[in-house]
């Protein structure tokens, strides 16, 4: 019977990949599989008949029917509570640098550093992409700020396709720190009482995000210079009209507000959500947005409110991932008895995996947690990896992916379409680019949990 039980799950698994591919809700998609995983292993435990394979998974296989519809229906959504607080407060931070300036400052800033050099305004504006969205997050943030840096980089004679795909891999490059994006990842990490197994500010972890934060946007800065060494003329630019492009004073000390949260968090041990509250009133009183008590409970309820709405369409999927999740670890009996002797229980051969196959975590493929890869964690999980490299196994094709380069992502298909580029030109230039993020991503996941 475990076998049978497997193979369904199995087949449950690939109509998921299809489903996804296909460009299927996945907030649908996901509460789908939970019912699945949870009715499937319920049915192979009734009929199960094997001593062994019954006494290996005490507390599954001898679950009753109730307790499995609580632990997956009921305590998953709720144990995801202390990441949605943490996800709302960084949506919160990411407007508020919206709303005060501070972030199309940043990107005029770098603009007058660059002069009129194609090259080193490339550069510089995608490390002030990456400064941005290492704390700013949402579609709603991506289009802001393209409006300002696309048309930049465009009018300097930068051709579209880089000028789009270095945008989006700098966007990116941030999310590997990102606290909103990281704690949508941290809640496919749950323990049985609900609880992070792993938390953003977890030491080992943060260290790891901050190496890919900056071996993306390396990347990011390796594809700009060879990609315009080889274009010899450029268009002429009206430096004038891009650098006022959004008019309006900004405090030059206003500036360092988008790196204050990590900044607290890796330097004093400052929990983020503090971070980001001390970081939110310091870019708003620098501005001179808190004049008057009354003044400040508008901006305050204001900006709150539109972070909110900012993340609002993720919250519903992201509900629907501790169920999943909790209806996976269901089925790890079942898994292994399937998998277990064909997945090596090695995390070399994974890793070699994952790097060599990176593009599945393209078109919401089985390499993504914003799409079957979420059943791919949950098989993985069975065979008993380590959560931190399990975590950075699974964030590195999202992000350098999905997130920076794929056009099922709401931003990226937005940006192509601005910019006019066909899906074929942008994944030509970015691909490659993203493919050696990952390579390089999982060699050193590999050295730091392997």
């Amino acid at each position: 019977m475990e076998y049978i039980i497997g193979i369904l799950l199995l087949i449950s698994f690939v109509g998921l990949a299809v489903y996804a591919v296909r460009g299927g809700n996945l907030m649908m998609g996901m509460l789908i599989m939970a019912i699945i995983w949870t009715v499937l292993p319920l049915i192979g435990n009734t009929f199960a008949t094997n001593p062994e394979f019954i006494g290996s998974y005490p507390g599954i296989t001898d679950i009753s029917v109730v307790d499995a519809i609580t632990k997956v229906f009921q305590s998953g959504p709720e144990g995801w509570g202390n990441v949605l607080v943490n996800v709302v407060f960084g949506a919160w931070f990411g407007r508020v640098l919206l709303q005060t300036g501070i972030a199309d400052a940043l990107i005029r800033k770098a603009v007058e550093l660059g002069g009129d050099k194609p090259v080193i305004i490339c550069v510089l504006l995608s490390t002030v992409t990456t400064a941005i969205f290492s704390t700013l997050f949402g579609a709603g943030a991506v289009v802001a700020i393209g409006v300002i840096i696309l048309p930049i980089l465009m009018s300097l004679g930068i051709p579209k396709t880089l000028s789009i795909g270095s945008f989006m891999m700098s966007v990116g490059a941030g999310m590997y720190l990102n606290p909103v994006l990281t704690g949508q990842f941290l809640g496919f990490f749950l323990g049985e009482d609900g609880k992070q197994l792993i938390t953003y500010d977890d030491p080992a972890r943060l260290h790891w995000a901050i190496i890919g934060v900056a071996v993306q946007l390396l990347v990011v800065i390796v594809m700009c210079v060879v990609t315009l060494g080889k274009k010899k003329t450029v268009h002429a630019w009206s430096a004038s009209a891009a650098r006022k492009a959004r008019p309006g004073y900004v405090p030059t000390i206003a500036l360092i507000a988008p790196i204050i949260p990590v900044v607290l968090l890796v330097v004093f041990n400052v929990p983020i959500i503090l971070g980001f509250t001390i970081g939110s009133f310091y870019a708003l009183f620098v501005c001179k947005k808190l004049t008057s008590f009354r003044g400040a409970c508008r901006v305050l309820n204001k900006d709150f409110y539109d972070g909110v709405v900012d993340t609002a369409p993720l919250v519903g999927f992201l509900l629907m991932i501790p169920m999943f999740n909790k209806a996976a670890e269901l089925c790890v009996p079942y898994f292994n008895a399937l998998l277990g002797n064909i997945i090596p229980n090695n995390t070399l051969v994974i890793s070699i995996v994952f790097a060599i196959l990176a593009p599945l975590g393209l078109f919401r493929g089985p390499f993504t947690l914003f799409g079957c890869g979420a059943a791919t964690l949950g098989i993985l999980k069975g065979i008993g990896f380590s959560t931190p490299y399990l975590y950075a196994l699974m964030a590195i094709p999202s992000i350098t992916m999905n997130v920076s380069i794929c056009m099922t992502q709401s931003w990226i298909a937005w940006g192509v379409s601005y910019s006019k580029v066909s899906t074929r030109e942008h994944l030509k230039m970015t691909l490659p680019y993203a493919w050696l993020v990952c390579i390089i991503m999982q060699a050193i996941t590999y050295v730091m949990f392997g």
